[in-house]
């Protein structure tokens, strides 16, 4: 999947939490990696990440705020990092103005933006309506009391049931199940 895209997106918290590396590393595919984009509103993603580390050999662009500080932000360029400042909204929770920052990225030339993670970044293009086609992999079991929801405080019915989605596709892997639902 990543292949196929312009671009994939994370949120720091995703970044903080698990030190994703955010390429493509099947055989034969590591020259496929999209930009690597991180909505950091300030600035907060570490110089010793392996994103950081490898923004010269994979693109890395990271959205901020107008507000973020500078030296934070040059840091960043000097390791090859590309630091784009958007918006921020005015509405809790407060953040990156996401249209905002897809419009920066499509200015870019970002057509394909797979939003990989993690429950707060999805929940929020979801409840913006800045959602075109969701990948949904169910397994049999909850992952656990203290799992994280796939979209945080939203429901999976806001996609599931949904009147502005439909199942376009689905698909039984093993014990799991994809189902691919396309904006109406």
């Amino acid at each position: 999947m990543r292949a196929q895209c312009d671009a994939i997106l994370v949120g720091i918290g995703t970044v903080l939490a698990d030190d994703p590396l955010l390429t493509c590393r099947l055989p034969g595919m590591e020259g496929q990696s999209p930009v690597r984009v991180v909505l950091d509103r300030s600035l907060r993603m570490p110089g010793t990440s392996r994103l950081v580390h490898s923004a010269r050999e994979t693109p890395l662009w990271v959205m901020t705020s107008n507000l973020s500080e500078a030296p934070a932000a040059m840091k960043l360029g000097a390791a090859g990092a590309h630091v784009i400042r958007v918006a921020t909204t005015t509405t809790p929770p407060p953040g990156l103005d996401l249209a905002a920052a897809l419009h920066a990225l499509a200015e870019k030339g970002i057509t394909r933006l797979l939003v990989e993670g993690g429950a707060r970044v999805a929940s929020s293009f979801v409840a913006a309506s800045l959602v075109d086609e969701v990948w949904l992999l169910r397994g049999p079991d909850a992952v656990g009391t203290d799992g994280i929801a796939a979209l945080d405080a939203l429901p999976l019915t806001a996609i599931t049931q949904s009147p502005a989605f439909k199942p376009s596709a689905s698909e039984t892997l093993q014990k799991d199940t994809l189902t691919i639902y396309e904006r109406i």
